[in-house]
């Protein structure tokens, strides 16, 4: 069997008037990521991983914040078009395990949510899915609720 590796990482800032989009799932919040699309730090990192890990280069080369089309798109759509270019090159994904760093909300209480969502798109089980959340323990961007970061990294096979 043909299995490869990938990693990923993203950061957006946080702000207010935007929705609250992580791992696939809209969270009760204040403020919300800033981007081009909805700013899915967690899948953005997830994207990167898969699309490196398959030699097909990077989450904007497919996917540009200069292309209206992708303007405040879902970023579930980008991960089911990055499952779907895997395929085309034929790879399937093996397993995800992703870290957020976020300071508030807590989304502890939503990774099943978040699991369940994110391994329907990449035709996976949940178990499959890992996703943990931390904190910057107020150190850094993260920490002064700047922004979010999200790194993954995740086994595809052929």
């Amino acid at each position: 069997m043909d299995i490869r590796v990938g990693y990923g990482y993203d950061v957006h800032a946080l702000v207010a008037g935007r929705e609250l989009w992580i791992g696939g799932i809209k969270l009760d919040y204040e403020r919300g990521l800033l981007g081009h699309s909805d700013a899915d730090v967690l899948i953005h990192a997830i994207c990167d991983a898969l699309l490196g890990a398959a030699g097909l280069r990077d989450i904007g080369f497919h996917f540009p914040d200069t292309d209206p089309t992708y303007k405040n798109v879902d970023s579930k759509i980008l991960l089911e078009s990055t499952v779907q270019l895997l395929a085309q090159h034929g790879w399937t994904v093996g397993n995800v395990d992703a870290t957020v760093a976020a300071e508030r909300p807590k989304l502890n209480p939503h990774i099943p949510a978040m699991q369940a969502c994110l391994s329907a798109i990449l035709r996976v089980t949940p178990d499959a899915v890992s996703i943990k959340a931390t904190t910057s323990e107020r150190l850094g961007f993260v920490g002064r609720e700047e922004g979010y970061a999200a790194s993954a990294v995740v086994l595809i096979k052929r």
